[in-house]
């Protein structure tokens, strides 16, 4: 493409090992080993070669970033280069000491995970007993050292009653920013559907929530809102763009277009080593696939919002009808848009509570895949 910029962001995705086990865990259900990682070494040269391409944005990220032992390392490395260094931690690895290191070492920001607003609901939620504490301690160590926290709350029907005292607790724990996201359904989230959609009330009821909190809290807090797809009438633009803005570097080096990019079984990506990030970045298959809008169906070519939500995600395109390629069946011109609201009207209503949490071997996992939608 003659008009292909830079990425402007970098998601580092260091490792797969976490000692949380999400049920709505954007990495892929086959988890890379710690003996697949890359080296210490070679993410330093991925780092030098994404500032050189252009990137402005580092995101150290897993699995949990802490789990390295090389991470001061990595970020020193990164702020050397002039990237802007985000950790994106679950916080339960950490100390004040480990996080002071960070600090030093560059580290310009800390978003922090939290799976609900109290102890109970986020230790259960996220396998790991004793973790809500250990959060707490983060959030506060952040703030004594002078950074600035974000804090990610993901909301599903399991927790969603919780939101106004998640709201609380991002105001009293004085963070700048905290994103409400509702579970997107890919990967280990799309396998824990049945557990985790929310019913068209609950969303009703969340959205008032957070707008009146947002009154509330201007000028205090900002509060970015992400809604589930699945009740949508109009595609996001999934990562500014397919291949556009952004780019995602697996622990064992693949480099995708986004983080759930491996989802679509159809391509293959390239690695660190064997081509160089500019080349992967510009010319790789799998960025192209989708890139802009000359690969995509009507009535996406034709739409005046084709340069707004690029055509949607492709990974949920994949997920739900078994081909990337088609409209994002969240667009209320798909012909499977009917079907996807049905669908999620059915799984709502399910009285089921029980999670299939995150663990590397997913053999089991991936042989209980929930079926796809017919148009």
């Amino acid at each position: 493409m003659s008009d292909l910029g830079f990425p402007l962001a970098v998601l580092a995705e260091l490792t797969h090992r976490c000692p949380l086990q999400c049920p709505y865990c954007s990495n892929p259900l086959a988890l890379e080993a710690a003996s697949a990682e890359l080296t210490t070494a070679e993410w330093k040269s991925v780092i030098a070669e994404a500032a050189e391409l252009g990137a402005l944005q580092i995101h150290f990220s897993g699995g949990e970033p802490t789990a390295r032992r090389d991470l001061e390392e990595l970020v020193a490395a990164a702020s050397e280069a002039g990237l802007y260094t985000n950790l994106i931690t679950a916080g339960v690895l950490l100390s004040r000491e480990r996080l002071a290191a960070l600090a030093e070492a560059g580290l310009d920001h800390v978003q922090l995970s939290f799976q609900d607003s109290e102890a109970t609901g986020c230790d259960r939620i996220g396998g790991h007993r004793g973790g809500f504490d250990k959060k707490l301690d983060c959030a506060r160590w952040t703030l004594e050292l002078g950074l600035p926290l974000t804090l990610n709350m993901v909301v599903h029907r399991q927790n969603l009653e919780h939101l106004p005292q998640m709201l609380e607790l991002a105001e009293r724990l004085q963070a700048r920013r905290v994103e409400i996201a509702h579970v997107q359904y890919y990967g280990w989230a799309y396998l824990n559907r049945a557990a985790l959609m929310p019913t068209r009330q609950q969303l009703d009821a969340a959205t008032a929530v957070v707008e009146a909190a947002r009154e509330r809290l201007k000028g205090i807090l900002v509060i970015d809102y992400v809604v589930p797809d699945y009740y949508a009438r109009r595609p996001k633009s999934c990562m500014g763009g397919w291949g556009r803005q952004f780019l995602n570097i697996s622990p064992a080096g693949k480099v995708l277009p986004c983080h759930a990019a491996e989802s679509i079984t159809s391509l293959t990506f390239d690695r660190i080593g064997e081509k160089s990030l500019r080349e992967i970045w510009q010319h790789s298959p799998a960025f192209e696939a989708y890139r802009g809008t000359a690969w995509m169906p009507e009535p996406c070519r034709s739409c005046e919002r084709r340069e707004i939500d690029w055509g949607g995600c492709r990974c949920q395109a994949f997920a739900l009808t078994g081909e990337a390629a088609t409209v994002d069946p969240a667009c209320a011109l798909s012909p499977m848009h009917e079907a996807m609201q049905a669908l999620a009207t059915t799984e709502s209503a399910k009285d089921e509570t029980a999670f299939r949490y995150r663990a590397r071997k997913a053999g089991e996992a991936l042989r209980k895949v929930p079926e796809r939608i017919e148009g």
